[in-house]
């Protein structure tokens, strides 16, 4: 076969060489303008820092924005939500981008159903709304690990939010995935993404002063070419500032207000000024006061902010449901977890109705907006269905034995470390731990977050943060199970020991100071995977004293079309209901939170299925409402 080689023919050279020059010189000459869509042709300098305004493309432009994260809301209802944002007169949607819920296992992607991003940017967009994406990789957001996923807890040295090299690794791949979808959605590729903020309050962590120039180099590789921001509190707005990227701030009170203008003006100058975060409410804790924030402070605060010149997001606008596992923690003096409703008292309820805020806020951008807002939707119905009884029952311990072999160890693993999920440990839910035991004595251990003690099947008390010992009473002989149920009832979200949120048993549980060695490990997630080992086969008629903790079995009949609803658990103590598969989250007799939304669209016409975990003592039916406990004064349309 014969070689060619244009090193034998200098011919062929001298004609390609004069064919790429008579190119070049075409090709300079041509107007490239014209070969840019004409529909983008308007967009080539974006959202701009100029002087005291913001500018897109040259025009001065206020952002009058809101928060609504898609995760915390059926995506059968993002429409509604978005709409009835447009309504209150507002220009821009905020949303963040969790991590741990698009990642749940190293290098497996989930942007599908309530996690389709792409579509929640582009349903903004068609509705005319332009959007403030929040990527991270950390967000807070009152979720879990602050959206970071818990896989990245197995390294031993893990440094969260630092330009450690395995957590950079982490989300140079997450963002390689990630700003793929992203970058196509931005203002100058003719999507409605007009800003970009890099991470989430820092200057309050500010572990590492090379991390956010890594997270903004990181955006900027990646494809991401509109206006940077940064969002800090008062406590971490000296520590946030990032070269290039514009300083937001995030606050409550018009006594911080004075931040805006004296703080941001001195250390970035004559900037647009933006609040990025005004609380219209805040996050209710189990155990703690349901948190309100009356409407005519919150339009105080709005109009101030706004006569001050400076653009304003609403966080919330609408909360949403920490629906699953998926609630975050506090932890500075005692250990706190989020409740399951993220109602905030927001300017929308949780189920998306408006409030005393919604109309005043409406009425008050109406009137600065120049053109006639478009009329609220209408309300979403509510539908009070029949109590219904638990008829089938089957208790944690029967429910063993249909979960195939445990994990063997020889001392405790914790939650993150268990060999399952592709080696990517067990993120949320519970853990039973069981070994043999042949004494009494003091019982103690490190357990994250709450572990139920018992001795066979009995239950002997809690291990906890504060209850660190228990007393394991005088057994008799022959073969005794210590068992130990742990849950994880969410990792921190905010503040410095974000590293130290390993859950389950962490380290040794001692028995009279010994070691106790030789554990059977089940891991207890309660995905639909879950379930479905429990076969019609499975479960038996409710006795008249239940074992607990046990799994509750009904069905709700639906005739019309299915409706919001709120269930009530009356006489029921702690755990988890499950709808036709969704898990609605957690409930707790301690409060505030008394009903668990659940969402029209989760239900079907005909039967339903209904399962509940109780762990502790079980009520007498299960009761629909058709306004949550702690309902609001809400306007009716």
């Amino acid at each position: 076969m014969t070689t060619w080689s244009l090193w034998r023919r200098p011919g062929r050279t001298l004609g390609l060489l004069l064919l790429v020059i008579l190119s070049f010189l075409v090709l300079r000459r041509l107007d490239w303008s014209t070969l840019v869509p004409l529909w983008l042709r308007h967009r080539q300098l974006g959202l701009q820092a100029k002087g005291w305004n913001f500018m897109l493309e040259d025009s001065t432009f206020w952002i009058f924005g809101g928060s609504i994260h898609y995760f915390r809301v059926p995506k059968e209802y993002w429409r509604d939500r978005l709409l009835k944002m447009k309504a209150c007169g507002l220009n821009t949607l905020t949303t963040y981008v969790p991590w741990n819920l698009h990642e749940p296992e190293r290098g497996r992607f989930d942007f599908s159903g309530n996690l389709d991003l792409e579509a929640f940017v582009l349903m903004a967009s068609e509705i005319g709304l332009w959007v403030i994406l929040r990527p991270g990789p950390y967000i807070c957001s009152e979720i879990d690990l602050g959206g970071l996923p818990s896989w990245l807890l197995q390294d031993p040295g893990m440094r969260l939010r630092t330009t450690y090299k395995g957590f950079t690794e982490a989300v140079d791949l997450y963002f390689d995935h990630l700003m793929s979808r992203v970058v196509p959605l931005q203002y100058k590729r003719g999507g409605p993404i007009i800003a970009v903020q890099v991470e989430n309050e820092y200057g309050s962590y500010n572990k590492d002063p090379a991390y956010m120039p890594y997270v903004k180099k990181a955006l900027e590789d990646r494809g991401i070419v509109e206006l940077l921001l940064t969002s800090d509190n008062k406590d971490g707005l000296s520590k946030g500032i990032v070269h290039g990227v514009l300083a937001t701030i995030n606050l409550q009170s018009t006594h911080e207000l004075q931040l805006l203008t004296t703080f941001l003006f001195n250390v970035q100058g004559t900037q647009p000024k933006m609040v990025m975060e005004y609380w219209t409410g805040w996050f209710d804790s189990w155990g703690g006061p349901h948190n309100i924030l009356d409407s005519s402070e919150v339009l105080k605060t709005v109009s101030a902010i706004v006569d001050a010149g400076s653009s304003i997001n609403l966080y919330m606008f609408h909360g949403g449901t920490n629906f699953g596992f998926m609630n975050g923690a506090m932890h500075f003096h005692d250990y706190k977890s989020d409740v399951t409703s993220y109602d905030y008292d927001a300017v929308l309820t949780e189920a998306g109705d408006y409030t005393a805020k919604y109309m005043k806020l409406r009425d008050f951008f109406g009137s600065i907006s120049g053109t006639p807002l478009p009329p609220p939707p209408d309300l979403i119905p509510k539908m009070s269905y029949e109590p219904i009884t638990p008829v089938l029952y089957l208790s944690l311990w029967d429910a063993l034995k249909y979960m195939g072999e445990p994990i063997k160890a020889e001392t405790p693993i914790n939650m993150e470390n268990l060999p399952i999920n592709g080696g990517n440990g067990q993120s949320f839910g519970y853990i039973l731990y069981e070994t043999n035991i042949a004494s009494s004595g003091i019982l103690s251990g490190r357990v994250r977050d709450r572990g139920q003690v018992f001795v066979n099947t009995v239950s002997i008390g809690f291990l906890d943060y504060k209850t660190t010992k228990i007393a394991v009473p005088l057994i008799q002989q022959g073969y005794t199970v210590l068992r130990l149920l742990v849950e994880n009832r969410g990792r921190v979200n905010y503040g410095e020991n974000i590293d130290d949120q390993r859950k389950g048993l962490i380290g040794n549980l001692y028995l009279n100071d010994s070691p106790l060695k030789k554990f059977r490990i089940y891991s207890l997630d309660m995905k639909k995977s879950f379930f479905q080992r429990f076969g019609p086969d499975k479960w038996s008629s409710l006795p008249e004293t239940p074992t607990f903790p046990a799994f509750f079995l009904s069905s709700l009949s639906v005739s019309s079309t299915p409706c919001d609803t709120f269930l009530k658990l009356e006489g029921w103590e702690k755990g988890v209901v499950f709808i036709n598969g969704q898990n609605l989250g957690r409930y707790w007799n301690i409060g505030p939170q008394k009903t668990l939304y659940l969402p029209g669209p989760w239900l079907s016409s005909g039967i339903n299925q209904v399962i509940v975990f109780e762990e502790m003592m079980a009520g007498p039916a299960l009761q629909f409402t058709e306004t949550p406990h702690l309902g609001r004064n809400q306007y009716i349309k």
